[in-house]
């Protein structure tokens, strides 16, 4: 496939690894410029480009970004074929986004991004820590293998995304529809767990909406005081936090 990446981030350059070992072209654009891709070019074969080459051409966007950074991009999709499958990994902070009022009064954060490009999303990739996606993803069949979910409302395009969720070494579900998608934001049982399919399936449906907001914080403040160095730790503390039935402030160590 022809893949154009907006964002080298973590898991924007993450992602370019990945899908040019899987054998797919991929060019990449960030907000500061081709030099700064030079080195993760030579080292995987991505053409560094500039922001309005990268959705030229291609099968599929990947939209790797600081979530409010997405506002920016509508003109930029206004050239984009209805055809071509956009993925959304973008995830809501206000401590880095600040408050959006649309998402704090409860509209989906792929659905606002959706709004925003004025396309279909497919949201993916959001619910893990890019260190597990660095690390843990194993060949297919292997039965510790993790799950990634997947929520839109185009069925081809869904396929499509599996098929690079697989590339990435790892298992994708299908949650449900963009506005099912809160099922896999910050704050919900899936975010950040590292679960196998079978747990994923089993885990995804504890989901309460009305408790994501706090959960959300709660497991940022951990990640703040951990620093990425003990993703391991974060992860079982995103179960406690996310599954709890109670308080997971308390008892939580």
């Amino acid at each position: 496939m022809r893949i154009g990446i907006i964002g080298a981030g973590e898991i924007g350059s993450t992602l370019t690894r990945q899908y040019t070992s899987a054998g797919h072209q991929v060019k990449v654009a960030n907000a500061t410029g081709i030099e700064k891709l030079r080195s993760l070019a030579t080292e995987t074969g991505a053409k560094p480009v500039l922001l309005a080459d990268v959705v030229r051409d291609v099968h599929v966007i990947i939209i790797s970004i600081p979530f409010f950074a997405v506002s920016t991009l509508k003109d930029l999709f206004s050239r984009v074929s209805s055809d071509v499958t956009i993925v959304d990994t973008c995830n809501y902070y206000p401590i880095v986004s600040g408050v959006i009022p649309e998402v704090v009064d409860g509209m989906q954060e792929s659905v606002w991004v959706s709004t925003q490009i004025a396309r279909r999303v497919i949201k993916a990739y959001n619910t893990i820590f890019y260190r597990s996606l660095v690390h843990s993803g194993l060949p297919k069949g292997n039965p510790a293998r993790l799950a990634l979910p997947l929520a839109g409302d185009d069925a081809q395009a869904k396929e499509l995304v599996a098929t690079l969720i697989n590339d990435s070494g790892f298992d994708s579900y299908d949650s449900g529809s963009l506005q099912d998608s809160w099922r896999q934001q910050p704050g919900s049982p899936a975010y950040c767990t590292d679960l196998t399919l079978d747990e994923l399936k089993r885990s995804i449906n504890k989901a309460r909406r009305d408790l994501l907001p706090e959960r959300r914080e709660l497991g940022l403040k951990y990640i703040l005081e951990f620093g990425p160095e003990r993703w391991t730790d974060l992860v079982q503390l995103n179960r406690k936090i996310y599954e709890s039935q109670c308080d997971p402030a308390k008892n939580i160590y």
